[in-house]
């Protein structure tokens, strides 16, 4: 009775439809677990040297050659999804997006899903039906079901900004949050601030705690205690930065200066500090995060923290097309450099 691996080795040579083969027969052969397969399929580097070349000739002798994941023909489509579209931060990832599917001949599809089970369930449906080369997920949590689910759609997957610490075998594309905190904080502590409002993003997101955690180094710096009367939890918009800003000016002992997670919330903090007969940044110094184009034609001009949104989509369309083509992308890790962009919505503190 012939063995697993020359069941793979049958398929492969035409007597059984080559369908019939999946992950798990892969697996089964190589005497390794599904993810150790997915882990070689993604290139990643965490695989011995032994399992790997095991793993690879299976894939060979199937006629995967680690592209066979795919069908021959492919549709020349990315899929692009998002929790929300109401963001000019969307609208730069696409750019990025875009530029790097064109350049490699293929269009982009754009979904929002809204954080919904039932419009992620339709998003599937979508994507089976237009058969997808591959999937770029913005801000979503790629939980195991639907990371289950893309594979057995044979659709290689990316995530840009991702919601938590990556845990499964996809590569992710960020920032570094941690870092733009902190230089955000300082740049208000060396003008003198010691009293710092922090307006954060949605609260679970990996991005927001790095956030907060940049600005409570830059705090511990100078040997400032966080008050946690000045750390308010928004939601990136800018009606969130408002009600935010509203509440810390509000205190008995407002703050000097805001440093807010997004640039659409400093915008908010804007419009709070108008309201409290507040002039920025004579009274009050602000810092966003992003420096999306509207940041440089806001009264008056905003400093705030890059973060390389287009590039994160190119990288990301990049990422996605290689493991498409079935080469292994360069890192499954990537953290664009953010920097700090200082305009003139910050000041030294007002004596007196």
């Amino acid at each position: 009775m012939p063995d697993t691996h020359d069941r793979v080795h049958e398929r492969a040579h035409g007597r059984e439809p080559e369908r019939a083969v999946t992950m798990e027969t892969i697996a089964a052969a190589a005497g390794v677990s599904v993810p150790t397969v997915s882990r070689v399929l993604n290139g990643r580097s965490d695989v011995a040297p032994r399992t790997r070349e095991r793993v690879e000739q299976l894939l060979r002798d199937h006629g995967y050659q680690r592209r066979g994941l795919r069908p021959q023909v492919r549709a020349g489509l990315i899929d692009l999804v998002f929790n929300d579209l109401d963001s000019p931060w969307a609208v730069e990832i696409i750019r990025g997006v875009e530029d790097a599917a064109h350049a490699a001949g293929a269009g982009t599809v754009v979904s929002a899903i809204h954080r919904r089970a039932s419009s992620t369930r339709q998003w599937l449906e979508n994507l089976r039906a237009r058969a997808s080369d591959g999937a770029i997920l913005v801000t979503s949590d790629l939980d195991p079901a639907l990371h289950e689910e893309l594979q057995s759609l044979h659709v290689p997957a990316v995530v840009v900004d991702p919601a938590g610490v990556p845990s499964l075998d996809v590569p992710t594309v960020g920032a570094t949050n941690w870092a733009g905190g902190l230089s955000a904080t300082e740049h208000l502590t060396g003008l003198g601030h010691r009293r710092i409002a922090f307006v954060g993003g949605r609260p679970g997101l990996w991005c927001s705690r790095a956030r907060l955690d940049g600005y409570r180094a830059g705090l511990e710096v100078v040997g400032l205690d966080v008050d946690p009367a000045l750390v308010v939890d928004g939601d990136f918009d800018h009606e969130s930065g408002f009600r935010a800003a509203q509440r810390v000016l509000a205190l008995p002992d407002p703050p000097t200066a805001v440093f807010a997670a997004s640039d659409q919330m400093a915008l908010g903090v804007y419009e709070a500090a108008r309201q409290h007969g507040l002039r920025v940044p004579e009274d009050l110094s602000v810092v966003g995060f992003d420096d999306l184009p509207v940041s440089r034609w806001s009264s008056p001009p905003l400093t705030t923290v890059r973060q390389p949104l287009a590039e994160m989509g190119m990288v990301a369309a990049r990422a996605v097309l290689r493991l498409v083509a079935g080469e292994p992308v360069e890192t499954p890790r990537v953290e664009l450099a953010t920097t700090l962009v200082v305009r003139d919505s910050t000041a030294p503190p007002r004596r007196g």
